[in-house]
């Protein structure tokens, strides 16, 4: 057995997983995986259930992203009841959708990201954090949170609270949104259009300073998949199905989100709960695609958003086809931010957003219903099949980590083959390769963050299995 590195846990992410770099006889790395080491079974604690539970259980997958499963959930039930949502409740879905994109995105980008990107990937683990980043720049840190609780605000006007808000409902929403409600979000909305400009321009001032980690962090071509409108704009709640390769070409278009299964297949692993999915015609693995804000850039024509307009046809520029760099998601998230402040100033000002129709009653009509919508780490699948009384037989949901997961193990293995040395290790190289999977934003147990205070043990084996060095961090 050749001697292996091993990084457990993976810090600053969310869940639990691991990464194991093989290094060969010559002492030199040969590959990496990324193990993902916890399972919850959601798919499974869904059989027997009231399919019209649905939402408000799927909800409980994620205490940082639970409106993107609330929001596919609904709409696989909106599929079984075979109702029109009224418009509203469309508007209002779309609303908690980009705030919901908003905070999530602010969290990853400020408390997860920034202190690599502004402390440095060097600096003292213990340092590099937000805490830290408060110390080194407590402005900016500061507008980072205020910028999450801005989207983590919206959420609560709508549903009620921010986590797990019991809200979209088979059929719309159960709640209008007052004139109190729009006001104060009206209120929050220039300081919100002012930091995302603040850190985009940061973000793109510092990247000349990274070029090892943009070349060397995940830079190669793959597929990329994800949701446009008919008019090829950025979409996030309805749209149709954009692939594109790695020289910019649109490998498919126009693919309906409830014949996913045609085209998207899923394997197995021995050494990772998480699955892989991969683009059936070009087989597993070579049909390796991305998902998220890095995808949603790349095939998407247009944001349909002033502001975001612009960056977008900058961002564009970076890359010689597509965007293949997966450091670059750190910066189209941002992109994303600027465009979710403006589509929610958009939506605010509809005339229907205080409508009090904002739900559609009906009996089950159909026996499967799939949803999709864009997470903030790429599109999400919610897919169900029940029985004559409306009693779930099978849940089957495509996360978007897990789509990313081929891409992310690619990614591991190339940080690792070009930044760690196994004979003079430093904990700067293993930040990088942990910095591999923070670029891509991963939800793996959907529950809490760590601030790269925890426990991190590196260490080294020969082919015999003996320690030949340990490394404790924290």
């Amino acid at each position: 057995m050749a001697e292996r590195i091993l990084i457990s846990p993976v810090t600053r992410i969310e869940g639990h997983a691991k990464i194991s770099i093989y290094v060969d006889d010559a002492a030199r790395v040969a590959s990496a995986q990324f193990h993902v080491v916890e399972f919850r079974g959601f798919e499974k604690i869904c059989e027997g259930r009231p399919f019209s539970e649905m939402p408000a259980l799927m909800a409980r997958i994620c205490g940082i992203c639970p409106v993107s499963h609330i929001l596919s959930s609904a709409k696989a039930c909106d599929a079984l009841l075979g109702v029109e949502v009224p418009p509203t409740a469309v508007l209002l879905r779309k609303l908690m959708n980009y705030a919901q994109i908003l905070q999530s995105h602010a969290l990853s980008f400020f408390h997860l990201s920034a202190p690599d990107l502004l402390l440095g990937f060097d600096s003292e683990p213990a340092r590099r954090n937000i805490f830290g980043l408060l110390e080194h720049d407590p402005g900016f840190a500061r507008r980072g949170i205020r910028l999450r609780k801005f989207g983590q605000r919206i959420i609560e006007l709508l549903g009620g609270k921010r986590i797990h808000p019991a809200w979209a409902t088979p059929g719309g929403v159960l709640e209008p949104l007052t004139a109190a409600a729009q006001s104060e979000i009206a209120i929050g909305l220039p300081e919100a259009h002012e930091s995302v400009r603040i850190a985009l321009e940061r973000m793109k001032s510092i990247l000349d300073a990274f070029p090892e980690e943009v070349e060397h962090l995940g830079a190669f071509p793959s597929l990329f998949m994800g949701l446009v409108s008919k008019t090829g704009t950025l979409e996030y709640y309805d749209g149709e199905i954009r692939i594109m390769d790695g020289e910019g070409n649109i490998v498919a278009d126009e693919l309906d989100p409830k014949r996913y299964a045609t085209f998207i297949g899923e394997a197995a692993e021995e050494s990772s709960y998480l699955k892989f999915p991969y683009y059936k015609p070009l087989g597993y693995p070579g049909g390796i695609y991305r998902v998220g804000p890095l995808a949603r850039l790349n095939i998407a024509s247009s944001a349909g958003t002033p502001l975001a307009d612009r960056e977008l046809r900058e961002f564009k520029q970076r890359g010689s086809g597509a965007v293949c760099q997966s450091f670059l998601y750190h910066l189209a998230r941002l992109v994303e931010m600027l465009h979710a402040v403006e589509r929610i100033e958009e939506l605010l000002a509809d005339p229907g957003i205080t409508d009090v129709h904002v739900r559609a009653s009906a009996g089950l009509n159909h026996h499967r219903g799939v949803g999709c919508t864009e997470a903030p780490r790429g599109i999400l699948f919610h897919d169900y099949e029940v029985d004559d009384d409306g009693l779930m037989k099978h849940a089957n949901l495509i996360i978007a980590t897990g789509q990313n997961n081929l891409a992310m193990n690619r990614a591991v293995e190339q940080a690792a083959m070009h930044f760690v040395n196994p004979q003079r290790l430093t904990e700067g190289m293993l930040n990088r390769v942990e910095a591999a999977i923070r670029a891509y934003d991963p939800c793996l147990s959907c529950s809490t963050h760590a601030l790269g205070e925890m426990p991190l043990e590196v260490v080294v084996l020969n082919r015999q299995g003996e320690v030949l060095a340990r490394s404790l961090r924290g």
